[in-house]
């Protein structure tokens, strides 16, 4: 069954090159010129990856984000011709995986859709379990519980989880931890490690007291047990 990828953008133009690019590569391209057209798209086509403009009319893309976020851990990749490092940490704060800045080449931004496909499914079935059995991770189910509460992680987010449940005390850098989360064909910024991290954080302290994440300054993090 051929990869359905949704393409929410408002110029024509820009759709058009990346529907034909996509479809070079055999996927399955759905389109969606505004906000509230890609939120119907996506609750009725379940695509398998999404690419999303910011600046969309009427919602815009980080609602977008937001609402595609709490209702799945699909790859989401923003572009926008937004460049500033407060818009990049915004839309990855929003839930997204990956993002572009425009102008953009169509090559690289198919070769990008490949690597967050390849990622999101390199999950083995087995369950990692923190040392204390207090965050357990299925990788099989994409589904990760602390104290048996159900916690909704983004791909990128799951990645650097189960990174981190691996290596206990191991101090990773950023370089490191986006080597792994992205690839090496990842072309993007370091710091975004730090907000993913952030976001991870956020999402496990509600259910426990314990800091597992420790920032070892000038160097990097590492997963304290």
């Amino acid at each position: 069954m051929a990869v359905k990828v949704l393409v929410v953008d408002d110029e024509a133009k820009i759709r058009e090159v990346i529907r034909l690019y996509l479809e070079q590569e055999q996927f399955t391209v759905l389109m969606a010129t505004d906000g509230n057209e890609a939120v119907e798209i996506f609750d009725t086509e379940q695509p398998d990856v999404v690419i999303l403009d910011l600046m969309l009319p009427g919602i815009s893309g980080e609602q977008v984000c937001s609402y595609m976020r709490s209702r799945s851990d699909i790859p989401i990749i923003m572009l926008t011709a937004k460049t500033d490092e407060d818009d990049r940490v915004k839309g990855l704060e929003g839930g997204a995986d990956d993002y572009v800045t425009k102008p953009f080449s169509p090559k690289e931004l198919v070769a990008r859709v490949k690597a967050v496909l390849r990622r999101s499914r390199q999950w083995d079935g087995s369950e990692l379990t923190s040392a204390d059995q207090v965050i357990r991770v299925n990788q099989a189910r994409h589904e990760t519980r602390v104290n048996e509460e159900m916690v909704q992680l983004t791909p990128t987010e799951h990645r650097l989880l189960t990174l981190f449940l691996n290596n206990p005390g191991r101090v990773f850098s950023r370089a490191e931890l986006a080597e792994h989360a992205f690839g090496w064909d990842y072309g993007g910024f370091e710091e975004t490690i730090y907000v993913h991290v952030k976001n991870l954080r956020k999402k496990l302290e509600p259910f426990t007291t314990k800091q597992y994440i420790t920032t070892v300054y000038g160097v990097g993090y590492r997963w304290d047990e």
